[in-house]
């Protein structure tokens, strides 16, 4: 019980980045390369900090979605979340699929992985919870022949203002090109509080949205809403497991000046 809740306590939503830990304009590993000091585990119907079948694991300096360990998916989605909520930051990633899906996952879940960004915090995930509530930079695999942008957005108890209009679409596709086969790809995202966010793929951008929210119809979103205010302002980084294994070379974050 001790270590619940020390583990708890060292995700509160008050945390905030500072320069003490993270210095403004300059990029900063969130990835060691090593282990997952200051991440966290969780998937659908398992507690908190609980690696179910070592999904989540260092290979060769990689950071690894693994479903070696895995029989079948049956909808246990999972997340590994940042220890720190941030707010005004550069995200930028290096990632590729690899290997085959497991077996009993989605069809949309093929080559289907993502970030999120002003997630939930931890202790707020409910046990059977399958969708983090957040906003997702969907990062998307080619399957050899059709066209399939990466660096999109989709919602999860949440919605975004396009081109001056709130829309409640869960997935809106970016301009990007489809990147095939097992290539790594840098996706990036600039966010500033609840103004705007943009999505960068290989140092392009491709998509732009403003006013980050929560959707009022949302059960999980009703229990997180303080009074009317629905902006995000800040939130959790969190990387997605949606059944398709996926590494990450690289996982960094420049502080921006709010």
């Amino acid at each position: 019980m001790t270590g619940l809740i020390f583990l708890l306590m060292s995700f509160s939503p008050i945390q905030k980045e500072t320069k003490k830990s993270t210095s403004e304009g300059e990029w900063i590993a969130l990835f060691n390369g090593k282990n997952l000091d200051g991440w966290v585990p969780k998937f659908t119907g398992y507690d908190l900090g609980v690696n179910y079948n070592n999904t989540f694991r260092i290979e060769d300096g990689l950071l690894t979605i693994s479903y070696e360990e895995w029989e079948r998916f049956d909808g246990k989605f999972g997340h590994l979340l940042y220890k720190i909520p941030y707010s005004h930051y550069k995200l930028r990633v290096e990632y590729r699929f690899i290997g085959k899906q497991v077996p009993g996952a989605p069809d949309w879940a093929y080559r289907n992985n993502g970030i999120k960004l002003h997630s939930q915090a931890p202790e707020t995930i409910g046990k059977n919870q399958s969708l983090l509530l957040g906003v997702e930079v969907q990062l998307l695999g080619g399957n050899g022949t059709d066209k399939r942008s990466t660096a999109n957005v989709c919602t999860a108890g949440t919605n975004v203002v396009m081109n001056g209009e709130l829309t409640t679409q869960h997935c809106i596709n970016s301009t990007s090109k489809t990147y095939h086969g097992n290539q790594w790809v840098t996706v990036e995202a600039e966010v500033h509080g609840s103004e705007s966010i943009e999505h960068f793929v290989n140092g392009k951008s491709v998509l732009k949205y403003t006013k980050p929210q929560y959707d009022p119809k949302d059960e999980v979103a009703q229990a997180l809403i303080d009074g009317k205010n629905l902006l995000l302002e800040q939130g959790y980084i969190a990387i997605q497991a949606e059944s398709h294994p996926t590494q990450f070379r690289k996982i960094e974050i420049m502080i921006l000046e709010e």
